[in-house]
């Protein structure tokens, strides 16, 4: 029930993404039963492949993360966190109040044992063809240095099983490549990475190299991550109103990607844009999947012993 276009997007992306899965693979829609099932009719879709969990509360996109949570134990998100706890889902992923979904995931699964703060993580695509990652991208504004290189391990680890990047290049964003540049924040990082043999760190990067292959990693606190990838959201929109077609700004298409795992959690947690189309909520339910197959979590946990 989560989005701006809820249920209907997330509906037709699941019936899209039902098509691509695997026989063994099963997808549940947490919702209102009487608004969803017309849909899968209305489409032509058997009702039949899906579970279904019914709710009619639903927590608003305005709402407050935490109280919300808590005061709305029946909400689609709420239920949704409870089953994953449970062990009755793998994954679980929402495109609705991103406050909420974070909170949620900490309060139900927990973070990972070692793991200071979770973080949410971005896809970026690269000049060359492939795909680099950047995180955090939101979920803490501000950082200390070892929460930094936590995410390096994070960022690194998710590349290598879930992107399948042999040996990930981690950098860590900053205004200078000179190791003495960067304010306090960095300038305490840079030698912890540097000193590691937890992931592959080339040093430092800069803002235009967000989209070369100097990195396939690339670290920073949530605020710095989120500003940038509201830029570089806004270049698809941009080449849109200005009438110009163009292969690699149509890859800034946030709905390519599906959404932002996140990523220092005990189960595979996405978050889909509050504007998800169906494509989005597709991708993101096959995102999902691909956390679940390749045992992301139980590496990352491994990790952190």
């Amino acid at each position: 029930m989560g989005g701006d276009y809820a249920p209907k997007a997330n509906v037709l992306g699941a019936i899209a993404a039902h098509q691509l899965l695997s026989p063994g693979e099963h997808i549940v829609l947490i919702g209102d039963t009487q608004q969803i099932k017309p849909l899968l009719t209305e489409n032509g879709f058997n009702p039949d492949h899906f579970e279904y969990v019914h709710t009619e509360e639903v927590i608003g996109m305005g709402e407050h993360p935490t109280k919300a949570i808590v005061q709305k134990p029946n909400s689609s998100i709420a239920i949704g966190f409870s089953l994953l706890k449970e062990g009755k889902l793998d994954s679980f992923a929402s495109a609705g109040n991103s406050g909420a979904m974070l909170v949620g995931a900490v309060f139900s699964v927990k973070t990972i044992p070692g793991i200071i703060r979770p973080c949410l993580t971005t896809f970026l695509p690269k000049l060359s063809g492939g795909v680099g990652l950047m995180l955090d991208v939101g979920a803490n504004a501000d950082c200390k240095p070892d929460t930094l290189l936590q995410f390096g391990v994070l960022g690194s680890l998710y590349a290598e099983y879930v992107m399948q990047i042999v040996n990930p290049k981690v950098a860590l964003m900053n205004i200078g490549e000179e190791d003495e540049k960067g304010d306090m924040l960095s300038l305490a990082t840079f030698p912890l990475m540097k000193d590691t043999n937890l992931f592959n760190f080339v040093g430092n990067v800069e803002g235009r190299d967000l989209f070369n292959d100097k990195a396939d990693v690339i670290v920073c606190d949530g605020f710095t991550g989120n500003v940038m990838l509201k830029l570089a959201e806004s270049f698809y929109v941009l080449t849109l109103k200005r009438g110009l077609k163009d292969e690699f700004f149509d890859r800034f298409n946030y709905e390519n990607y599906g959404g932002s795992p996140v990523l220092g959690v005990n189960a595979p947690v996405v978050i889909g844009h509050g504007i998800s189309s169906p494509t989005a909520v597709k991708n993101m339910i096959l995102q999902s999947r691909d956390m679940i197959t390749t045992g992301l979590v139980g590496k990352i946990q491994a990790a952190f012993k």
